[in-house]
Formats: C-alpha cells, sequence, structure tokens
C-alpha cells in the first residue's frame, strides 16, 4: 500500500500564482486554448525576461499553423531540425492518412521520428516539459499540446571517480545525468527487481530525484520511513544530495554521518544487494545509500576486490590506524603530563630532553601542530591538483623543522602529529575521517584536563553515543551492538565468497539468502 504523502508546491501551484496576476485570466484559464495566439500571448508572460526562451511559428500548410516552443541550450537544436522540422514541412502530410484525423495526431505519429512523445492538456503541463529539456508543440485550432524529448545540453562523461579510486575494481562513476547514473545500475542489475521511484523536489528547482532498491530485498518498512522523509521536504531548491541528506538523517549533531554517500555505482549496488536503498539527485554525482552503519565508514571497495586473506590483513591495519589517529596525541599528552612513570626509563629520558627548552605545556604544543596540520591539508585540497600537493608536503617539512629548531615544539610531538595524520588517511570515507578528526580535539582536551581519566571518560562517552545513534531505525554499531553473530562474517574480517550466502539479517526483506550453501570447491 503506497503512503499519501503531504502534497508540496509544483509548478501548477507557481502558474496560478503568475496567471492569477492578470486581469484577463483565472485559474481556469490553465487548459490549452484552441487558440494559437492566445496560448502565444500567456506562454510569453510566463517566460517574460528569459532570454533562452524561443517560440517559433511553422507553416505546415497554408491552413496549418503550429509554435515550437523550446528553451535554447536544453535542446538539440540539429536534431530538431532533422526529425522534426524536415517531416514536417519538406515531407508534409503523408499519403494514406484520413482527412479527419487531427494534425496532432497527424504530427505526433507520422511525421515526428521521436519515441518520447505525450499529449498535454494544461499550460502548467507544457512549461513543466519545457523546463525539463522538452519540444512544446502548439497547434492552431487544437486545445492540446505535444511534448517531444530532445535533450541535447552538455554534460560530462562517464569517468574514473576521483574520492574512490580502486586497483582493481571497475573505473565507471556516477555522472551529473540522472538517467546516466540509473543506466550504470540497470547495466549490472538486468533484472526487474530493481525498482527507480521517482520524486520531484524543490519550488523553483523542480529538482528529480530517484530512490533506487530491490524488490524484496530492501524491507517494506525501511522503504516506509524513505519515503515518508522525502514527502515531508518542503523547500524551493533542492541543489543535491547533500541537501537532500541533511532533511532526512536522524541526529543532524551528531559528528558521524548516519548516510553514505558514493560516486561508485558498483558499490551502490552491493549495498542494495544487502537490502539498502540509494538515492540519486539530478544534477549530482554522489549517491546516498541508506542506512548507514559505523563499519561501513572503514570498510573500502578494495575489500571486496581481493582475496578474503588479504583484505583481512587490511583491514585489521585499517582499524590499527584507525585508533591510532584518534587516540595517539591524546595519550602522548596524558603520559607526559599527568603520567610519566608509565612511559620506559630510557624513553622517558629522550621525551624529557626533547622537551627541555619548549616553552609551551605538551596540550598547548599538541593543539598547535594539530591546527597547522589541519591547515595544510585544507590548503592541499583547495589549492591547484599541480601545486597542492606541493605546497602540503614542503610546508609540513619546513614548518616541521623550523619549528624544531627554533625550540617551539619538541621532535617527539612532530612524530606523534605526523603519524596520527598519516593513520587519519587510511579512513576511506571522507566524512567519517572527518567526523573523527573533530573528536580528536576533544579527546586532547580532555587529555590535557584529567589525563587517562579523561581519555577514558571519553572513549566511555563515545561508545555510548554510537550504541545509542540510529539511521533510519537501523543500530548504528550493529551487527556489533546489538550483537548479531551470523553478520560478523564481514565486519571486523571478511569471509570467503562461498561462506557470505546470507544478506544481512537487520536489513534484508523477505529474501535473505544470496545463493544455495556448498559450493566451496573440494
Amino acid at each position: 500500500m503506497m503512503r499519501q504523502f503531504r502534497k508540496r508546491k509544483t509548478l501548477q501551484d507557481l502558474f496560478n500564482k503568475k496567471t492569477a496576476s492578470l486581469p484577463s485570466q483565472n485559474k481556469e484559464e490553465d487548459s490549452i486554448s484552441s487558440d494559437l495566439s492566445d496560448n502565444e500571448q500567456q506562454l510569453k508572460k510566463l517566460f517574460e525576461h528569459c532570454s533562452d526562451f524561443v517560440i517559433r511559428p511553422v507553416f505546415v500548410t497554408d491552413n496549418v499553423k503550429l509554435l515550437l516552443i523550446y528553451l535554447d541550450g536544453l535542446i538539440d537544436t540539429n536534431l530538431l531540425d532533422e526529425v522534426f522540422l524536415k517531416p514536417m514541412i519538406v515531407e508534409g502530410k503523408p499519403q494514406g492518412v484520413e482527412e479527419t484525423s487531427s494534425v496532432g495526431k497527424i504530427i505526433g505519429q507520422h511525421l515526428i521520428a521521436i519515441t518520447q512523445v505525450k499529449n498535454v492538456t494544461n499550460l502548467s503541463e507544457l512549461v513543466d516539459g519545457i523546463l525539463k529539456a522538452n519540444v512544446g508543440v502548439v497547434i492552431d485550432g487544437e486545445d492540446k499540446a505535444m511534448l517531444a524529448e530532445l535533450p541535447g545540453f552538455e554534460k560530462r562523461s562517464i569517468e574514473e571517480p576521483a574520492t574512490e579510486v580502486t586497483i582493481r575494481g571497475p573505473k565507471d562513476g556516477f555522472t551529473e545525468s540522472l538517467r546516466t547514473n540509473t543506466t550504470l545500475l540497470r547495466r549490472r542489475i538486468r533484472s526487474t527487481k530493481l525498482k527507480f521511484e521517482s520524486f520531484t523536489i524543490g519550488e523553483l528547482s523542480q529538482t528529480d530525484v530517484v530512490m533506487a532498491y530491490l524488490d524484496g530485498i530492501a524491507p517494506d518498512s525501511l522503504l516506509e520511513e524513505v519515503r515518508t522523509r522525502i514527502g515531508r521536504i518542503e523547500l524551493d531548491a533542492l541543489m543535491g544530495s547533500e541537501m537532500l541528506e541533511e532533511f532526512i538523517e536522524d541526529v543532524p549533531y551528531s559528528p558521524f554521518p548516519q548516510i553514505q554517500n558514493t560516486e561508485r555505482p558498483d558499490i551502490l549496488i552491493a549495498n542494495l544487494l544487502e537490502g539498502r536503498i540509494g538515492i540519486i539527485v539530478d544534477n549530482t554525482p554522489f549517491a546516498l545509500v541508506i542506512p548507514m552503519t559505523f563499519w561501513s565508514g572503514l570498510q573500502a571497495a578494495d575489500d571486496y576486490y581481493e582475496r578474503f586473506i588479504y583484505t583481512t590483513f587490511i583491514r585489521l591495519i585499517r582499524y590499527v590506524l584507525f585508533n591510532i589517529s584518534l587516540f595517539l596525541p591524546s595519550l602522548y599528552v596524558a603520559l607526559s603530563t599527568f603520567h610519566p612513570k608509565l612511559i620506559p626509563t630510557s624513553l622517558l629520558f629522550s621525551v624529557a630532553a626533547a622537551r627541555e627548552g619548549v616553552p609551551f605545556p605538551a596540550m598547548i604544543e599538541a593543539f598547535m601542530m594539530e591546527f597547522v596540520f589541519e591547515g595544510l591539508r585544507e590548503a592541499g585540497v583547495r589549492l591547484p591538483k599541480a601545486i597542492g600537493s606541493a605546497v602540503s608536503i614542503v610546508g609540513a617539512l619546513v614548518i616541521g623543522q623550523a619549528a624544531v629548531q627554533a625550540g617551539i615544539v619538541s621532535a617527539p610531538m612532530v612524530i606523534v602529529v605526523a603519524t596520527t595524520g598519516i593513520s587519519s588517511f587510511s579512513i576511506p570515507r571522507y566524512n567519517f575521517g572527518t567526523a573523527i578528526r573533530i573528536i580528536r580535539f576533544v579527546m586532547l582536551i580532555l587529555a590535557g584536563a584529567l589525563g587517562l581519566y579523561g581519555i577514558v571518560l571519553g572513549f566511555i562517552a563515545l561508545t555510548i553515543h554510537l550504541v545509542s545513534l540510529r539511521s533510519f531505525g537501523v543500530p548504528y554499531f550493529s551487527p556489533v551492538a546489538p550483537q548479531i553473530p551470523a553478520d560478523l562474517k564481514d565486519v571486523i574480517i571478511r569471509l570467503p565468497r562461498w561462506a557470505l550466502n546470507q544478506r544481512p539479517t537487520f536489513l534484508s526483506g523477505k529474501d535473505k539468502i544470496r545463493f544455495p550453501k556448498g559450493q566451496k570447491q573440494k
């Protein structure tokens, strides 16, 4: 049963507002008139001061006149001349067509060599189609119009994703074209179970949004929840998937992302096969994956393109580096400031000798270096690619060496901060890594104030937050808390493919089995 959505403002509302302000019109006159001049006048009023608006009169015969309406830049004009104007003007009415047939029927069925042609009876529908890269055809003496799909705007070709590079995986990525993105998914799942539900969001932008899922695999309750949250959105313009993400996420004040984003069709398909839902927004190359768990943020695409032995080894290293990036600076501050007896004697002498001339406490020293490192990271991202990496590397070397020689910071602190920065680069998801960077500063404050007790308190608070967090009703720490033993085959380690025959039980719907057991070679 389909849930009834809250009514949203559409192009019909905008048209009614526009026509209500005209003295000779009212809302009932939204229907297309049989008088061509009246239709032309209303369209010119609606598209007033739109320099890209084109309205072209065409005489098919001496007695038949029509208007072609389109927006320059959205339409393939060469295709318009070849399959639209040439058949109508040069070839004319085909032989064998009944004289009683309407001009619109003759043009739509016999003269226009375009697959996507539909009839509309309202001016609002006509305008909506024109704004979506269609050519509008209004015929004199008929109270309906036609829309012919002729998109011709420039779009980026399919390229390798820049943010999620793999060694062995496919090299195609999403683009800003919604239909191209759905095609990339359809090429991988050639089944009628792959569903695309369409929405239109934005009073002014009229942005197309598609919810992708596999029928029978995605839970019905999750589908209803996603439909409800999307249906509640009312705004003037939707510019990208990141805006949609902020409107539908569960806990907006949490530093951890509750919705995964990806630029790779293969990652989205893999999540759909587990029972998750994908959301694709027009003009955005990043798709959303719902729901997201904590462990999804630490999994990379290459984990599924290499043998399970390599993947497990790399994952274990990644988890160790994750903990280093979160706790290493705070541990150094706590041990060197509050608990020096826990440091081995020879190492303690080396640290003390290196810090002898440093005028700042360890916490201030760590804050300074972390701030400079984050600044270099941000500068490397914002600068042009040709000089961004060079500036970040040279800047780190020069600043670190100069700071140590000047006695502002100690050499061990530079090593700690550099190791922390390198470890943070191992986190596959950028927004997940950003959350860890924020929490790292909180841990530094707790370590500088309370030592190891502060770190323990911070760790307990972080664990409580992660365990209580939900993403569309799914526990964020699943399947570890609550623990689901059957789903632990692909969390810390990854078992062979033939052992992963079940979908995650906290996600999948009716179809919980990927493939039968017993496919290991004997």
